[in-house]
């Protein structure tokens, strides 16, 4: 048995090679970017053209009323609110009744009136009665002068007491302790700082109201540091609102703020623009300026860029059923259903007309 043992251990040895694991086979996997095709003449051609455009810098503003154009509502008289005659963003015109104030600065003034009243009519009479004294020799014109300066002095007093009631916005033959207070110009209020009962301290205190004209407002944009040389105070700008994606307003470059916000390192542009009626106060828009020269780019028909992935692309040929993917940056819809391309590729180049039969033939 024990030779029997020995002679099975000098037998056959084991084989490593048969042992090893069988050899991978790498697979070659598609290239997006650089593939081959069967039928390359399934997929038709273009050409780029070349297309003459001014550069174009793309903003974001806010619509915002002319602090020129925008008047307060003051009351001079200092007292309590009764009545509330218009509201926060209503439309009122000149002249048009705002609020009620009970004052006690009316019966002063009217105090002050009739004393005026009074000592003018004494005065005019002691004037009349000198002047017939004079006539008859029995007082010296001295007497007479003096007369008819005090008289003088008490009609000034008179229209002093007047005015001051016809500043309060109250009728000398119908006086009230209730002060109307009215719309100065016409407008929209855009501000409103009073409620009923509220008191109303004058000129100290906040103004009640605050009218402004929108015919012409602000568009106020952030531009960046880098793209402060594209804008120019008095260019025209193309103004495209949220709410009216479809509309084109024309605006002008009135002012450019000299301070930057050194948080985002932007600078205050500011539009002047005439209001149809559409735009509101707080509107977002985007302001589209445009440079001075020219610029060659490419276009292609939009059926021949591929979008995906938040990227646009085009299949440029190689040869011999080859394709290349091609990242382009596009720019604006041009007739013909042309789309114009900014970057990527040059006027001449030739890609593929259909971008997505293609992709999803590389698909399949």
């Amino acid at each position: 048995m024990l030779a029997l043992g020995l002679g099975a251990c000098n037998g056959a040895k084991a084989d490593p090679n048969a042992e090893a694991p069988p050899k991978a086979t790498v697979e070659p996997d598609l290239d997006a970017n650089n593939f081959k095709v069967d039928h390359p003449d399934q997929f038709p051609l273009v050409t780029a053209v070349e297309h003459k455009a001014v550069s174009a810098l793309n903003v974001t503003g806010v619509v915002q009323p002319d602090i020129t154009r925008a008047v307060p509502v003051i009351s001079l008289a200092t007292g309590r609110v009764v009545e509330i005659k218009a509201r926060l963003g209503d439309t009122v015109e000149k002249g048009q009744l705002l609020l009620k104030v009970r004052s006690n600065d009316v019966s002063g003034a009217y105090q002050t009136y009739i004393k005026a009243e009074n000592d003018e009519r004494l005065d005019r009479i002691q004037l009349e009665r000198a002047q017939t004294l004079y006539d008859k020799g029995a007082i010296a014109k001295s007497a007479l002068e003096q007369a008819d300066d005090t008289e003088a002095d008490a009609k000034a007093d008179l229209t002093a007491a007047t005015e001051q009631l016809r500043t309060l916005g109250i009728d000398k033959d119908h006086p009230s302790g209730i002060v109307d207070i009215v719309a100065p110009i016409s407008g929209v209020i855009t501000d409103q700082q009073v409620t009923n009962a509220a008191g109303v301290q004058g000129l100290s205190g906040p103004n009640p109201f605050t009218i402004s004209d929108l015919s012409y407002v602000w568009i106020i944009c952030d531009v960046y540091e880098n793209d402060l040389d594209a804008v120019r105070v008095g260019d025209s700008a193309d103004i495209h609102l949220n709410a009216h994606p479809n509309q084109v307003f024309q605006g002008r470059v009135d002012n450019i703020l000299p301070v930057l916000d050194p948080t985002i390192r932007t600078a205050k542009v500011r539009l002047e623009v005439k209001n149809p009626g559409q735009m509101r106060v707080g509107m977002f828009v985007t302001a589209t300026f445009y440079g001075k020269q020219p610029e060659a780019h490419s276009a292609i028909p939009a059926s021949a860029i591929l979008h995906l992935h938040d990227r646009e692309w085009v299949y440029a040929p190689l040869g011999a059923g080859h394709f290349k993917r091609l990242e382009v940056v596009t720019g604006n819809m041009l007739p013909g259903n042309l789309q114009e391309v900014v970057s990527g590729i040059k006027p001449g180049d030739r890609v593929v007309s259909n971008a997505l039969v293609l992709q999803n033939t590389v698909e399949q």
